[in-house]
């Protein structure tokens, strides 16, 4: 079942993100962090447990990032992933958000959205906002790719 995240599913949540933030695939959330968004997630679920994830986070008037996307590794190659981004997209649609930006490792998986990759420096509200903060700034190696919809 695909539906908007709850409190009840943070931990859940922080604990998928860290999985996959150990091995250097995405970045780590803090659970206050997590908390604080919790309205920007959306969770597939199944009998209960918490399969996926992915969150659309708002950053200007037309402007929002597609983050936190992670699915249990026995559970990829489902269409979970592809389900929840589908989610994301639509509510920024709905909201009349023209343009949606992610950072990735995976380019392939978000091309077959329509992402295409551009340079970061076209995302200045993004790098000035949390990329400045990152470990890994300046020198990041994850691929900028935006959807204009």
């Amino acid at each position: 079942m695909l539906r908007k995240a709850q409190l009840k599913d943070i931990k859940g949540i922080q604990k998928l993100l860290t999985h996959y933030a150990s091995r250097g695939d995405m970045l780590s959330r803090s659970l206050s962090e997590l908390y604080e968004s919790v309205r920007d997630f959306y969770i597939f679920e199944e009998e209960g447990k918490l399969i996926g994830t992915c969150a659309l986070h708002i950053m200007w008037e037309d402007l929002a990032e597609l983050r936190s996307v992670a699915v249990l590794e026995e559970a990829t190659r489902h269409g979970i992933g592809t389900r929840l981004v589908r989610a994301c997209l639509d509510e920024a649609r709905e909201l009349g958000i023209k343009r949606v930006f992610c950072l990735t490792y995976k380019p392939e998986f978000f091309g077959l959205f329509g992402f295409r990759i551009v340079d970061k420096a076209e995302l200045p509200q993004k790098v000035w906002r949390d990329c400045v903060n990152c470990v890994k700034f300046p020198d990041c190696d994850e691929i900028a790719m935006i959807l204009d919809q």
